[in-house]
């Protein structure tokens, strides 16, 4: 392929412009490579579409005088079909997290600014569970930092098992996770929180080291949908977690190992937790 022409160096956000220009005021061969070029840049910059539609566009000058309509070869499809896997696996591993493979914070903001944008669509809510291994810091000290991220590995996936269509696990930051469930009623929230909570518990610990032993406890907001004749603005992601954070100082407050949730306007803990005495306030007043 040729070096692209200085007069075609600039695109539009469609991938046109003056490279379109070009191409109306040029024809013969100079044109297949100028497509050709074209075509290289616009992959190199995700921009599949416009790419393949310059490719086609240089196949069609090349076939022009021949009555079969032109036909992509077939190692251009693979090659085009390579370049999209290879930039949606980039972007895929860009919302992961290096240690865990949970989703990272950056993912967990985008998709709760779609959700939150979304819940009149909803038949039910969303719920935000906040999670915090219990005495990690110990761990650490206890048993060494890389046991301490094999620990970290397996809540993960602990945390991950039947999540419900839509649901997702992704790192807070440091030893917090997050679990984020869309079109999830309060009831079932408390029940995937509370699951999750007691697979952690029961979990073979000492498999991994003589003595270990992990738990987690868990801040569970619950936001309900808008509903057709609700005039409330949904609640920012920012204030749902900040609920679910206040709601997990109350777990770890209450004697950690244990699910917080909220229930018509008492703050309440899940399962054999909830026989406990002196469950803690919030942190967040009038919550």
């Amino acid at each position: 392929m040729t070096a692209l022409r200085p007069e075609v160096a600039e695109f539009d956000r469609d991938g046109r412009h003056e490279a379109d220009t070009a191409v109306a005021e040029n024809d013969g061969p100079g044109l297949v490579q100028l497509h050709e070029s074209i075509a290289t840049l616009l992959a190199s910059r995700g921009q599949w579409r416009q790419a393949y539609q310059h490719l086609r566009s240089a196949f069609d000058l090349v076939y022009a005088d021949q009555d079969d309509p032109p036909q992509v070869p077939e190692q251009l499809r693979r090659e085009v079909d390579r370049l999209r896997r290879e930039h949606a696996e980039a972007r895929e591993q860009s919302l992961r997290d290096s240690l865990t493979d949970s989703y990272n914070r950056r993912y967990l903001d985008e998709r709760l600014v779609d959700i939150v944008a979304a819940r009149g669509s909803t038949a039910a809510g969303l719920a935000i569970a906040l999670i915090d291994l219990d005495w990690f810091k110990q761990v650490n000290d206890t048993f060494g930092h890389l046991l301490g991220d094999r620990v970290l590995q397996r809540v993960v996936e602990l945390l991950q098992e039947d999540l419900p269509e839509g649901g997702f696990c992704a790192r807070y930051g440091g030893e917090e996770f997050v679990l984020v469930l869309p079109d999830t009623p309060a009831s079932v929230a408390v029940e995937i929180a509370e699951s999750a909570r007691l697979r952690v518990e029961r979990h073979a610990w000492a498999s991994l080291a003589p003595g270990l032993r992990v738990t987690v406890s868990i801040g569970l907001a619950y936001e309900p949908p808008a509903g057709d004749s609700s005039t409330r603005p949904p609640v920012a992601p920012e204030q749902q977690l900040l609920r679910a954070d206040s709601l997990l100082y109350t777990a770890k407050q209450s004697g950690r190992n244990a699910v917080a949730y909220r229930e018509n306007g008492r703050v309440r803990l899940a399962g054999a937790a909830s026989g406990r005495r002196g469950i803690a306030e919030p942190r967040v007043a009038g919550y």
